[in-house]
């Protein structure tokens, strides 16, 4: 369950909330009492952004404005598979995986995406796309010229604004999905202390190699 509280149907004034619950789950529906969305999700980013409407209204503004932009909807979704990738958002990443699906790109080319380094399935530009993206993601906005140079050569400058405004934006809703737990990314850190055997007790493991 998401970390934040959850916005019933019954609670809801706002009328761009309600059109949205209404289109993902259904007029009679309440997305809280009974989850789910077309796509697999539960829908609990939904109900949970629900909590502030300006907010929630801020965020669909946001979504609006990547579908308008005239970069070339494959690079773009490329830029946000990535960050979702390399956030570690198992939701960002399942959903944008779908939606390269619907554009037509090739399943081994979604499927190289987590190790596109070495993968032959993008081109030029979409390379740069990529390093482009790790670097604003990984890197904290450290692009080596180099990579910046690439995108140069391919796009005009309105285009590389977008395709960094679009990366960002998702890099910062990967991360809200992280650290409020929504949808697939409800679920606890995988890197956690693995017992030692029974016994073991408090040792100081480099005893054992100590020469003697």
């Amino acid at each position: 369950m998401p970390r934040l509280r959850q916005v019933g149907r019954a609670e809801v004034t706002d009328e761009l909330i309600l059109y949205f619950y209404d289109t993902l789950f259904g007029p009679d529906r309440d997305p809280v009492a009974e989850p789910g969305t077309a796509t697999g999700t539960p829908g609990n980013w939904w109900t949970t952004f629900a909590l502030r409407p300006a907010i929630f209204k801020h965020c669909v503004q946001g979504f609006q404005v990547y579908r308008t932009v005239s970069l070339d909807p494959v690079l773009r979704e490329l830029g946000q598979t990535r960050a979702g990738w390399a956030r570690g958002s198992r939701f960002v990443f399942s959903q944008h995986c779908k939606q390269m699906r619907a554009l037509g790109v090739p399943e081994e080319k979604i499927r190289a995406i987590p190790h596109w380094e070495v993968s032959d399935r993008f081109d030029e530009l979409e390379r740069a796309v990529l390093a482009y993206t790790d670097a604003l993601v990984l890197g904290g906005g450290r692009v080596p010229e180099e990579v910046f140079a690439v995108l140069r050569r391919h796009l005009p400058d309105e285009q590389i604004l977008e395709l960094t405004y679009v990366t960002c934006l998702y890099d910062m809703h990967a991360t809200m999905s992280k650290a409020l737990r929504t949808e697939f990314d409800d679920r606890d850190d995988p890197i956690t202390e693995v017992p030692a055997p029974e016994g073991y007790g408090t040792r100081d493991i480099a005893d054992a190699f100590e020469r003697r």
